[in-house]
């Protein structure tokens, strides 16, 4: 076997394990389609999610149910604004040992899993969002000097609630870029709405199967690193996050008139990285335009800064990013 049909092969097996954890996710959690996609893009990307949605919108129970299809060690931490940095990470404890000294020992927190659910995240001061945001990009905790190092694969997805702004500590702009992306959970359809009340309120529980397991999980992440970028797709992020930039020649008016800051290198990098897991998903082993297309909403969304005069326009990210796409289609065609 060569090396291209060795290679072929592995994508085919890859897109085969990923249809199979869809097909579960989705036995059990009603519609929500594009946001289980965004976030196994996210985790096959080796990044982490930021999920904004009303309450009760299945949030918990999304992440749960991943976790549980993928085998993977799942914690959940409900962010409370007296939650301690160190009831996330762990602390040392004095405790005797067999000779009956007293020596410190290392207790585990929460955040020592594969999937971490930061519950309302938005709740918790900014010195415990620290902790978690370092782990986040360090994948590792210091504890009184001593740094342990987290387990693989680590993603974590945090939820803020859109309403309900009262006593909580928005994440700054420098702290949500750690993101590799931000999926908004929309309200369920009609029909969706009835086929959950049927699956939840009457006497069968629905069972899930576990369609993957660690080490598939870390076999899929090295992957999607192999996806090949040509030249073309590259310009073409590149002009994208060039493009949101104020002060830049490819701005439109758009950009120019409501934008305060653009996306930065790190949001080149989740954009490549995430159109990468896309691919992988798609059973293809080269990234597209449809690719950066379809993954910029949720890589940028959360990466542009609006000014003054676009938060009283009333304009939102995602309608600047759809007219970057759409002009940058419109002048390829002119």
């Amino acid at each position: 076997m060569s090396v291209i049909e060795e290679k072929e092969q592995q994508f085919a097996e890859a897109a085969e394990i990923i249809t199979k954890v869809k097909t579960e996710i989705q036995s059990f959690i009603v519609g929500q389609e594009e946001v289980v996609e965004h976030v196994l893009w996210s985790i096959f990307a080796g990044g982490h999610a930021l999920l904004e949605g009303l309450p009760g919108l299945g949030k918990t129970m999304l992440i749960k149910t991943i976790s549980e299809v993928l085998d993977l060690k799942f914690s959940r931490i409900q962010f409370t604004p007296d939650i301690m940095p160190s009831d996330i990470t762990g602390t040392m404890l004095l405790q005797p040992d067999e000779a009956g000294r007293q020596i410190f020992s290392f207790h585990q927190g929460p955040i020592f899993a594969n999937i971490i659910l930061a519950d309302e995240i938005n709740r918790a001061t900014p010195k415990t969002q620290s902790a978690l945001l370092e782990a986040m990009g360090e994948k590792t905790v210091t504890i009184m000097g001593e740094t342990k190092k987290l387990e693989k694969p680590f993603f974590v997805l945090a939820t803020q609630n859109p309403i309900d702004m009262e006593g909580t500590y928005p994440l700054p702009e420098a702290q949500t870029d750690r993101f590799l992306c931000k999926v908004n959970v929309k309200y369920p359809t009609k029909e969706e709405l009835k086929e959950i009340a049927l699956r939840t309120t009457g006497p069968q529980k629905a069972s899930l199967k576990k369609a993957a397991g660690l080490e598939e999980v870390i076999g899929l992440q090295k992957l999607a690193k192999e996806i090949l970028v040509s030249d073309e797709i590259l310009d073409y992020a590149v002009w994208l996050i060039s493009a949101t930039h104020p002060d830049s020649e490819e701005a439109p008016d758009s950009v120019r008139n409501f934008v305060q800051y653009g996306s930065g290198p790190r949001g080149l990098q989740s954009l490549i990285n995430m159109a990468k897991a896309r691919a992988m998903c798609s059973g293809r082993f080269h990234v597209s335009i449809g690719d950066i297309k379809n993954v910029a909403h949720p890589v940028l969304r959360h990466r542009l800064i609006l000014n003054f005069e676009g938060e009283a326009a009333g304009v939102n990210a995602d309608s600047i990013i759809g007219e970057l796409i759409n002009e940058r289609a419109r002048g390829e065609k002119g």
